[in-house]
């Protein structure tokens, strides 16, 4: 029978035995202590960079611009069907929509109409778009008939051709995003004098 090796001097056995067993004390390897302290230096900087200095977007907001993008996505599908007064006002709700709406109105429509929908207010050519007075009619469906088929008489072109129906129907949600559904003014076309 052989005799069981002495531990090295520096390798003292633990007190405690479990089953017969007993443990060195040694020190855990330098590799082992950097990974996990490596580890934890990683954890407090990727904290810090995704929740104190990195994006300013919160998971939440990231989701809700996720839902809007799937909404507007619907949206323009039905758009494409059938395009009512309900589908309008929903599309003037969504920031996707009235996003693209206001790009495409400060390139084509801005000229007449002003940046801030004023026209004739603040020196354009073109009918305020934020007042409650609509000449040709204030319902969302007026308002598209009126941008795509236009009013050669006073002077408003025919976005029709030239736009689209995607853009046109941005280009209206973002004039119905300055109103409310329901507010005065923004029902049938008064009859013109």
């Amino acid at each position: 029978m052989t005799t069981p090796k002495p531990p090295p001097p520096d390798d003292t056995l633990r007190e405690h035995s479990y089953d017969g067993i007993q443990e060195y004390n040694k020190r855990l390897p330098n590799w082992w202590l950097l990974t996990f302290y490596g580890t934890i230096v990683f954890s407090i900087g990727y904290w810090a960079v995704t929740r104190q200095f990195g994006p300013a977007h919160s998971d939440h907001a990231r989701i809700e611009a996720d839902l809007q993008r799937i909404e507007a996505a619907k949206l323009a599908a039905a758009s494409t069907t059938q395009l009512d007064d309900a589908t309008l006002w929903k599309m003037s709700l969504n920031p996707v929509f009235t996003d693209a709406g206001r790009t495409t109105f400060n390139s084509t429509c801005a000229s007449c109409h002003k940046e801030s929908l004023r026209g004739v207010d603040e020196g354009g050519i073109g009918a305020d778009l934020r007042d409650r007075q609509w000449i040709h009619g204030g319902r969302p469906t007026d308002i598209l008939h009126t941008v795509t088929n236009g009013v050669p008489i006073k002077g408003m072109p025919t976005w029709g051709p030239v736009l689209g129906t995607k853009k046109i129907t941005e280009v209206v949600a973002y004039v119905l995003s300055y109103h409310q559904e329901g507010e005065p003014g923004m029902g049938p076309a008064t009859p013109a004098k």
